[in-house]
């Protein structure tokens, strides 16, 4: 320790004249340490809320998908074409279709998806997310999504009726032209899921691939097929290697590209949170810069003395900038011991309860993402430092013969 940080440190912690100085020095502490402590759990909470959201996206929706405009004839060529494109790891095809589903009086638009039960637990954790019932559905079985069924008033056991298109051509039945509409077939309730995303779980029904074909004559055709990963965070260089592979007649999509505008969202809406919330560590730092002017005021006599003797401007910058950063030091730290430790708290008690008919989970979800900590403490350290800069100049400026002119 050179004789610049005991001089702050002594200005520091030693008794004050005007004990109001000391006060806005704790005042600062205090600041800096609140709205680090809220910047950390608020951020955790919403990376909890993040991360959960993109378990279930990533649940219900395969990571990648291969589609044409013609549809996708299953084929061994075509299978071991896309399993020996580096990282993929399991395949499973699908056909989708616009359709209504009735039950009573009640009438809903819905998306069919055939299926095939045992590929389709290779590529997706859907089968998790059952909430009754089984995820094997057979031939005149059907998979609801939880507000689906609710909306329709059924369960396990009951039987709705499917209204498909009618009159189609093979071509027009994949791509989902539709020309009207007839009475398609009475289907079984095998099973309920809840994903989570109300987009999901209002319009989507599961039924078998080879029962979706059959009523939408489409023989062996199918939409496209499903594709997973390794890493399903590492999408896109898979994406271009199958795009190259298959050429243009195929189009190759990753669930980040269904659903880019909500995670982009999320990521806006953390922006923000992180912006908003640094305002309180700012108001906290405008106090230490608040404490150090009254600190130079309070100590102009030992300024003079110290510069007399042959401190330079920047000697006496450094000190006060040391003063201000160790109050901003201290406030960081108190923050972040708190935050993590309301993190770990609302973590392992997970005492605050959410309604789960709005937000599809009963408790708080939190995540402690050290790089993001790291940020936050950085960034608090930098304002505490930028903070002392225009107090510090000015104690560097003072002229030490009017510092001693009255002493």
């Amino acid at each position: 320790m050179n004789w610049r940080h005991f001089v702050a440190l002594r200005y520091l912690t030693s008794k004050r004249k005007e004990r109001f100085i000391s006060l806005i020095s704790l005042i600062s502490v205090a600041g800096v340490a609140v709205g680090v402590g809220a910047l950390i759990i608020v951020i955790s909470v919403m990376s909890g809320f993040d991360e959960d959201l993109r378990n279930k996206i990533i649940g219900t929706y395969s990571h990648i998908e291969i589609l044409s405009d013609y549809g996708v004839k299953p084929s061994k060529e075509f299978e071991s074409s896309i399993l020996s494109t580096p990282h993929v790891k399991a395949i499973a095809y699908f056909l989708n279709a616009q359709a209504l589903v009735r039950r009573d009086a009640v009438v809903i638009g819905v998306i069919m998806k055939g299926i095939d039960p045992e590929a389709e637990t290779k590529v997706k954790d859907i089968s998790r997310y059952m909430k009754a019932g089984t995820m094997a559905v057979k031939d005149s079985g059907a998979i609801l999504g939880g507000e689906l069924a609710n909306r329709l008033g059924v369960r396990v056991g009951d039987k709705i009726a499917v209204i498909l298109p009618a009159n189609l051509k093979m071509k027009d039945a994949v791509s989902f032209v539709s020309k009207g509409y007839a009475e398609g077939a009475d289907l079984d309730v095998v099973g309920i899921f809840n994903s989570g995303m109300y987009e999901y779980d209002s319009s989507l029904m599961y039924v078998n691939i080879k029962k979706a074909q059959e009523l939408l004559k489409c023989q062996d055709l199918t939409s496209g097929a499903a594709v997973k990963i390794d890493d399903p965070f590492n999408v896109d260089g898979v994406k271009r290697a199958l795009q190259e592979k298959l050429g243009p007649q195929y189009q190759v999509r990753t669930w980040i590209d269904s659903n880019r505008n909500f995670l982009e969202a999320l990521k806006l809406e953390k922006t923000v949170m992180f912006i908003i919330l640094t305002l309180i560590v700012m108001v906290a730092c405008f106090n230490i810069a608040g404490s150090l002017m009254m600190t130079i005021l309070e100590k102009t006599r030992d300024i003079g003395i110290l510069k007399a003797i042959g401190a330079s401007n920047f000697d006496v910058m450094l000190i006060f900038a040391m003063e201000g950063g160790a109050i901003g030091a201290l406030g960081t730290a108190l923050g972040s011991a708190l935050g993590i430790g309301a993190c770990w708290v609302l973590k392992t008690y997970k005492f605050i309860k959410l309604p789960s008919d709005i937000y599809y989970i009963d408790r708080l979800p939190v995540k402690v993402d050290f790089q993001d900590i790291s940020i936050i403490i950085a960034a608090s350290l930098l304002l505490s430092l930028v903070a002392t800069v225009y107090p510090a100049l000015k104690a560097a400026k003072l002229d030490p013969v009017e510092a001693l002119r009255y002493e």
